[in-house]
């Protein structure tokens, strides 16, 4: 019990720096940006390559780990390399030098969290811990994060946006310094193919449901908080919409494994894109903080069951000799390469449109919503291929 309680500990202990950085990052740094003089336009290319430089990172992290094993160590050089890469946005004034240091911050930082899920997964099957109760602890250091960011960032100069940032990853390359590597040197061997699994139907069906529940996000996420401020909601009330969505996702995370076997990772996808419907479409409707109040806690199924769907999908179909690298392809497809296309659309999208732009993200749940319930129907619960 002892060993189990330390392994969950340290793994959560990494969740929530990494997401002390998440933070600051997701509602935030399209004011830093802004700060710089690139219009709504400019920021959803910024935006969009965070997403897109993860179609080449992690695929290609996800095969070297299952080939040469310590995922430990893949994460030190990955949190080091995303912190040097990140000062350099002080030096970067124009469009074309902050493109090009997010492609380089990007390419190391959005391959940490499925090299971490990945490893996490790895140790929950082996020691029979619970995924959903060490994740949420990256949730938690997100609500903490965002809201007082929320208190201090959003009137405060902009370079502490900056600063937080440095400070996270910081945080977050000691908490890597200590997780548990299940690899060990018998374990390196030549990896298993993986063309069955790219070409396997429900696998790829399976990543179209998921990929359309994080493209729905995409305006929410570039410019809810540009929206909001613009609507005269203050930077108290912003952090608190942030932090309620999250608490909502920290609450189905904490009976995360009791949803898992009531209704299996499939009914929880489908879940996600349901609500993503109803979500999307009043923060299309209105800025009125009573109202955004209450659509906020669908957060948890239009992000929450989304994801631990996705994760318990990936742990019961794929094999383990697969997990990293279907872990990679699942980050580069699912929130690498659909949303970034999605993302170069959504600024100039949400600078013709407005919040009317939320109206759009609601047709990519329904589409999710449709596409889970195909998955419902064609996968029996077990390996999709080996």
């Amino acid at each position: 019990m002892t060993e189990r309680f330390t392994l969950s500990a340290r793994l959560s202990l990494y969740y929530a720096a990494l997401f002390s950085v998440i933070g600051v990052q997701l509602p935030y740094w399209p004011l830093y940006l802004a700060s710089k003089g690139l219009d709504a336009a400019e920021i959803g290319l910024i935006l969009a390559a965070t997403y897109l430089v993860k179609i080449v990172s992690n695929p290609l992290l996800g095969h070297l780990t299952d080939r040469y094993g310590g995922r430990r160590k893949g994460l030190i050089v990955l949190a080091v390399l995303s912190l040097a890469a990140t000062g350099l946005f002080a030096a970067s004034d124009d469009f074309s030098s902050v493109l090009l240091v997010t492609v380089l911050s990007a390419a190391a930082f959005t391959a940490m969290l499925p090299l971490g899920d990945s490893l996490t997964l790895q140790n929950a099957i082996r020691h029979r811990l619970d995924y959903g109760r060490m994740r949420l602890w990256g949730s938690l250091s997100f609500i903490v994060v965002a809201g007082l960011a929320g208190l201090e960032l959003v009137d405060a100069p902009r370079g502490a946006i900056l600063a937080s940032c440095l400070a996270g990853l910081v945080l977050t390359l000691a908490a890597a310094v200590q997780v548990p590597d299940l690899q060990s040197q018998s374990e390196k061997s030549r990896p298993e193919p993986i063309g069955a699994l790219l070409t396997n139907r429900i696998f790829l069906l399976f990543l179209a449901a998921a990929s359309l529940t994080q493209v729905s996000h995409m305006i929410y996420y570039g410019f809810a908080t540009l929206h909001w401020h613009n609507a005269g909601l203050s930077g108290r009330t912003i952090g608190c919409l942030w932090a309620e969505g999250v608490v909502a996702e920290v609450v189905l995370f904490a009976f995360g494994a009791r949803l898992v076997a009531r209704f299996g990772p499939g009914r929880l996808i489908a879940s996600a894109g349901l609500a993503g419907m109803i979500r999307w479409s009043v923060l299309g409707a209105t800025t009125d903080p009573m109202l955004l109040a209450t659509v906020q806690m669908l957060h948890a199924f239009t992000f929450g069951a989304g994801h631990l769907g996705a994760m318990h999908f990936i742990m019961r179909a794929v094999p383990s000799g697969l997990s990293a690298r279907a872990q990679g392809v699942y980050s580069a497809v699912t929130t690498g390469l659909l949303p970034g296309l999605a993302m170069l659309i959504s600024g100039r999208l949400y600078q013709a449109s407005g919040g009317a732009a939320f109206f759009v993200m609601s047709l990519f749940s329904a589409a999710s919503w449709l596409l889970a319930r195909r998955l419902l129907r064609r996968w029996a619960g077990g390996p999709v291929c080996g």
